[in-house]
Parts: C-alpha cells; sequence; structure tokens
C-alpha cells in the first residue's frame, strides 16, 4: 500500500511538472523534464535499493514496509531534496 501511495506521488509530481514546463516554456522541454524524472527514479532506485540490502532484512518491519518500500522511502526524501532545489525556479512567484 506504501508503495503504491509512492509511485502515485511521483506520478503526479511529473505531469505537475509536465505541465508547468510546457506552460512556461516548450514541449521539449517538458518532455525532457518527464525522462529526467523517469530516469532519475529508475536509478535512484536501483542505488537505494543496494542501500536497504545492507542496512535491512528482505522482510523489513513488517508486511507493509518491506526492503522495497525501504527503499523507495530513500528515494523519495532523496528525490525531494533534490527537485526542490532544481525546479525552485519553476514555483516561484
Amino acid at each position: 500500500m506504501i508503495i503504491v501511495l509512492i509511485f502515485i506521488t511521483h506520478f503526479i509530481f511529473a505531469v505537475l511538472i509536465f505541465i508547468k514546463k510546457l506552460k512556461n516554456e516548450s514541449l521539449t522541454t517538458a518532455f525532457l523534464n518527464i525522462t529526467l524524472i523517469i530516469i532519475l527514479f529508475a536509478i535512484g532506485w536501483s542505488l537505494t535499493s543496494v542501500v536497504s540490502k545492507w542496512i535491512m532484512e528482505p522482510e523489513g518491519f513488517g508486511k507493509f514496509f518491506d526492503r522495497d518500500t525501504f527503499s523507495l522511502t530513500l528515494l523519495t526524501f532523496a528525490e525531494f531534496f533534490f527537485y526542490r532545489i532544481y525546479y525552485k525556479p519553476d514555483f516561484k512567484k
């Protein structure tokens, strides 16, 4: 269930960035930003999976918070701080 919420959050963020870039810049820039988000998500999930293998067992902390959920949570926090800096000029009024 937590994994679904993380995926939905990423999807909503990607749509938000696509609309923002399409409105402010161009269609090409919007697609490039979506590609960036997808690539960072895929590579980041791979890297945080390696880190989570060092930290915990496959069962994790229970049924709803296993090793994959932990790695996605780590990824979400890392992406939050990165995207907050990267997309800050787009959200200034």
